[in-house]
């Protein structure tokens, strides 16, 4: 995901709640929300049509780890303010290819419980409407249709309810609930540990750093790799026929296998299953072990899973000590995609 630079989410902190509080800030017009290739749980939306509404405008892709763990946010806030006027509207700008198609998005909308309106903003026209480049990134709207604040990556929720609480009652709401939501998340939406030395690393060549397999990364073409024996941390490489492209690795024949040194909690990969469907099966192992107690959602406790649909996949949830650790999936079947490695 694009990366935010620290500095820029706290200036907007320190120029946040207070100025807003004072009827002040005006960041300009909210953008229209024309050219969404479909829309989920709602009929297409206009700025005109949520005039009278303070609106949420939340940008995010479903296999992105940093949106995952906005969403128990804005499904609390979307369902405790719905009454008093607030419009959650989660649009979808897609990083990876697969993330276009509104099938892959409806199956995440459902998987993940978003009862709010989503467009489907595969070409990224909102997107640039907005001229937006974050994932995530929030635009906070009152009721005139002005952007009156805007937060880019995770974190800082307490001031963003606080945002939504002035906006709200600027607006005319009256008996708010004052208190902020508490967030009880498992899975790939639980808050990061602090304790990560391991940051987003692609497998498509156009954006790989750090690959140790010592034949070095051929682009598009089919290559045997081996698996670099003592990988420094957040070194990785590749063992057995990988076809290398832009945007991702494809297995051409199984087994194959991936090894990644990593220092974190969790350990997520972006995966797709084989141009035709297929399911493919793998085992992770930590160290050279099952994982046993430290796997992550779509794992179990011998390592083993499936990749059936493109997404990222919790593999890993270490529930001791953090500390470096050496990762390896080995696919079972040929032709999975593999995108990138993120960590919680």
């Amino acid at each position: 995901m694009t990366k935010l630079l620290h500095w820029i989410g706290t200036t907007a902190l320190i120029c946040g709640v207070g100025v807003i509080a004072s009827g002040a800030r005006d960041e300009g017009g909210m953008p229209d929300l024309n050219g969404a290739v479909a829309w989920l749980n709602s009929p297409p939306l206009s700025t005109k049509a949520l005039r009278g509404k303070v609106v949420l405008v939340n940008f995010w892709t479903y296999s992105c780890i940093n949106s995952l763990r906005e969403l128990p946010y804005m499904k609390a806030w979307a369902a405790k303010y719905k009454d008093a006027g607030l419009v959650v509207i989660g649009v979808h700008a897609p990083e990876f290819g697969f993330e276009k198609d509104p099938a892959n998005v409806k199956n995440a909308v459902s998987d993940s419980k978003v009862a709010y309106p989503i467009p489907i903003d595969s070409n990224h026209a909102i997107w640039s409407a907005f001229r937006n480049e974050y994932w995530p990134a929030d635009y906070f709207v009152d009721a005139r249709g002005r952007i009156r604040y805007h937060h880019f990556g995770e974190g800082e929720y307490e001031k963003s309810e606080r945002v939504i609480q002035a906006l709200l009652k600027e607006n005319g709401a009256t008996g708010l609930d004052e208190s902020t939501v508490r967030i009880t998340a498992d899975g790939a939406e639980a808050p990061p540990s602090e304790d990560g030395r391991s940051l987003e690393t692609y497998v498509g060549y156009a954006r790989a750093e750090n690959f140790a397999s010592p034949e070095g990364m051929a682009q598009d073409s089919r290559k045997v790799y081996s698996l670099p024996p003592r990988p420094a941390l957040n070194q990785w490489g590749l063992g057995g026929l990988w076809k290398v492209g832009a945007g991702c690795g494809t297995l051409q024949s199984a087994p194959g296998k991936i090894v990644f040194r990593f220092h974190s909690r969790d350990l997520h990969m972006v995966l797709g299953p084989s141009k035709n469907g297929t399911p493919v099966r793998f085992k992770i192992k930590l160290v050279g072990a099952a994982p046993q107690a430290d796997h992550g959602s779509d794992s179990s406790d011998d390592g083993s899973g499936e990749v059936r649909q493109p997404r990222m996949y919790q593999l890993v949830r270490q529930k001791g000590p953090v500390k470096d650790v050496t990762f390896e999936i080995e696919f079972l079947d040929p032709g999975v995609e593999v995108f990138s490695f993120t960590f919680g």
